[in-house]
């Protein structure tokens, strides 16, 4: 089987994923080009590349014995970042509650009537004790109950995590199913596992089983850098914020049949979504 080198990772803070796609734009400008009719050029579709890789496949004592291969869809070197960016920041705005509210000055109690005389007080005038002015008044433009959800067509949700997964190719591991390994809960024995496995507990890891042991996950809980996901709790933020992803075969395949190029999609996920993935936390604001 051929294999091919995974794209470089996503980064919000760095332009290295689009250096050459910025090289190439920059060497058609500076070429001399034809000047374009007055004919509107027809729209171009959307298109979607499929980015093969081949991973490694450990055993739970980090031995390798042998290998598979992840083909996802991939969003375009020039359209990958805006669709990453839009799925992520809808995920985090949907999460937010929207039920933070403060009172205004005709919602604060008390202010009937004037505090004290208009004049001979010495004083400024005052003619409410509501006003935004003093300490328990009311707040002037506060935030007030509001819903922040925003829609997002489910296939490009779907294109911007295989896009993501896609470019965090580079620092995935396939480890063999070792649910049954563990006959205690004992957080020492998970991390000695991650030091096998070439994983540092210091760094941000998101591992993503089909289905996560009762030991399993009561012996990572502890361990403050580390995600256990599974394919109902998997999200694009725990996706680009981790530095080393650990999978297992089961779940290699999944991705594969579930976000590969032969994935077509049921009719009724055409629709738009409203509600971000589940496993983050809420916000009030």
């Amino acid at each position: 089987m051929a294999t091919f080198a995974s794209p470089a990772s996503i980064s919000f803070l760095s332009s290295s994923l689009f250096a050459a796609a910025t090289a190439h734009r920059k060497t058609l400008k500076s070429a001399a080009l034809p000047r374009p009719s007055s004919s509107k050029p027809a729209p171009r579709p959307l298109s979607v590349a499929a980015e093969l890789a081949t991973l490694p496949v450990l055993n739970f004592s980090g031995e390798k014995v042998g290998e598979t291969y992840l083909d996802l869809r991939a969003a375009p070197p020039e359209t990958a970042r805006a669709v990453v960016h839009r799925a992520l920041i809808t995920d985090r705005q949907n999460k937010r509650r929207g039920t933070a509210s403060t009172l205004t000055r005709g919602e604060v109690r008390g202010g009937g009537r004037k505090p004290y005389p208009q004049k001979k007080t010495g004083r400024a005038r005052r003619g409410s004790q509501t006003t935004p002015l003093r300490p328990g008044g009311g707040v002037i433009f506060g935030p007030k109950p509001r819903d922040w959800s925003i829609k997002i067509n489910r296939k490009e949700k779907q294109l911007a995590i295989s896009t993501a997964l896609s470019s965090s190719a580079g620092s995935m591991t396939v480890v063999e199913d070792f649910g049954d390994k563990f006959a205690a809960p004992k957080t020492r024995d998970f991390v000695e596992a991650m030091r096998r496995w070439g994983l540092d507990p210091k760094e941000k890891s998101m591992f993503l089983m089909m289905e996560v042991a009762d030991t399993v996950q009561r012996s990572s809980r502890n361990i403050g850098t580390l995600k256990m996901l599974t394919p109902r709790t998997l999200n694009l933020f725990d996706i680009l914020n981790a530095d080393k992803l650990v999978l297992t075969p089961e779940a290699v395949n999944f991705l594969n049949a579930r976000y590969g190029v032969d994935y077509q999609g049921d009719s009724e996920e055409d629709g738009d979504e409203e509600e971000g993935e589940e496993g983050g936390e809420s916000d009030e604001n």
